[in-house]
């Protein structure tokens, strides 16, 4: 009788739905390869306007397919981390796995997933 309110607890938990940004658009944590779609594209992702020389004012999202620029949608420039950061979107092109289309000179896509960057080698102590 003790354990059947915490059990209920945790089967709501279970039960109540992803939060509804997740329900928009499926974006895996870095352990879950195994829901990674098949036919993804790698692509270069950065913000449209800083590094890939897109029109606009602000900063926008955008993927390089095939070499050439496209603004996203079905994802933003700031839910994969801080755009202004060192490692964001307007200062360095980063490497992404995405699926999707292009509809009217935009990406549309259904999955995005940033390849984790490289780590920089620790400097090596000098003698």
């Amino acid at each position: 009788m003790k354990l059947l309110l915490p059990l209920l607890f945790l089967i709501g938990l279970a039960t109540a739905g992803p939060a509804v940004a997740q329900r928009a658009l499926a974006l895996p944590s870095a352990a879950s390869t195994a829901a990674v779609p098949t036919d993804t594209l790698l692509v270069e992702a950065a913000c449209g306007q800083c590094q890939l020389g897109l029109p606009g004012k602000g900063c926008d999202l955008a993927v390089r397919v095939a070499g050439r620029a496209y603004f996203v949608t079905g994802t933003g420039i700031d839910s994969h981390g801080d755009a202004h950061a060192r490692d964001g979107f307007c200062n360095t092109i980063r490497q992404a796995r995405v699926q999707g289309k292009v509809v009217d000179n935009v990406f549309n896509v259904s999955y995005f997933e940033l390849v984790p960057a490289p780590v920089a080698a620790a400097p090596k102590p000098q003698p």
